[in-house]
């Protein structure tokens, strides 16, 4: 996938892409010639099989990071990492999110603080160390991945939405800021997508509301998403490629929504 667009010569950082829509977004970006730093958790063998494959298809360089993101020291250590390794860093794609379903009056605090560091402080702190480097290629794209729930709520996601919500607001205000630094900051607001996350979610959601997980994805996840359709991975990194793209510059400070119409309503 590259639609047309050519990033050789970029580097691209990409967190939380050893699985779902992070690593579409690094394979779409790769596939375009950009090097890649991928972020995450998971097999050790599977992950350096995965940068295997990246390097040979794609003929590009690959630096992968297990940085916690809870903590704004190895952020920090990340992108300055990300940036020696690599040469730089022009595109960053804020995507690592984790989730926890529960009733406000008894949603576990040290779930709350973890989901609020991840989802947004971890955006912060990533696009501020970042910007930098941004500033002196003269040219950047930051796409932090928010969500349907970035616009709008859902009971029982009380610190995903407020997270998200932030994620938006944070979004505006970089876009404002690097205006005229040839630098754009966007959202893409996915509807739901059939990723680990989401499938780890089935089971919380439905012993919140006390009905079965196949109930849950028919009259929970989907009601509202009037395609009744889980939005696909690649179609994210699509839009990454769009926003990175040369007729994109006037894209900026925009939460763009690819989620089967849930927003439309």
């Amino acid at each position: 996938m590259t639609l047309g667009v050519s990033l050789a010569g970029k580097v691209a950082l990409v967190t939380g892409s050893t699985s779902g829509i992070g690593l579409a977004m690094i394979r779409a970006l790769a596939g375009a010639g950009a090097d890649v730093a991928l972020h995450g958790f998971g097999d050790h063998a599977t992950i350096a099989s995965l940068q295997d494959q990246l390097r040979s298809e794609h003929q590009v360089n690959v630096f992968y990071s297990d940085a916690d993101l809870r903590q704004p020291s190895q952020i920090k250590r990340l992108v300055d990492s990300v940036a020696d390794k690599l040469g730089g860093v022009h595109i960053v794609c804020n995507n690592a999110g984790i989730q926890h379903v529960s009733p406000v009056e008894s949603f576990p605090e040290d779930k709350w603080d973890d989901i609020i560091a991840v989802c947004l402080s971890s955006t912060f702190h990533t696009t501020k160390a970042a910007v930098p480097y941004m500033l002196k290629h003269g040219w950047g794209r930051i796409i932090n991945t928010g969500s349907m729930h970035a616009l709008v709520a859902s009971p029982y996601k009380s610190a995903y939405n407020a997270a998200k919500h932030g994620v938006a607001g944070f979004t505006k205000t970089v876009a404002l800021e690097l205006a005229r630094k040839n630098i754009t900051c966007n959202a893409i607001c996915p509807g739901y997508v059939l990723t680990d996350l989401v499938r780890n979610q089935l089971k919380d959601t439905a012993m919140a509301r006390g009905i079965p997980e196949e109930q849950v994805i028919n009259e929970v996840m989907l009601a509202d998403q009037p395609t009744r359709q889980f939005v696909k991975p690649e179609d994210l990194a699509a839009m990454v490629l769009h926003l990175c793209g040369p007729h994109s510059s006037s894209i900026t400070g925009a939460c763009i929504s690819v989620d089967g119409g849930w927003t439309a309503r």
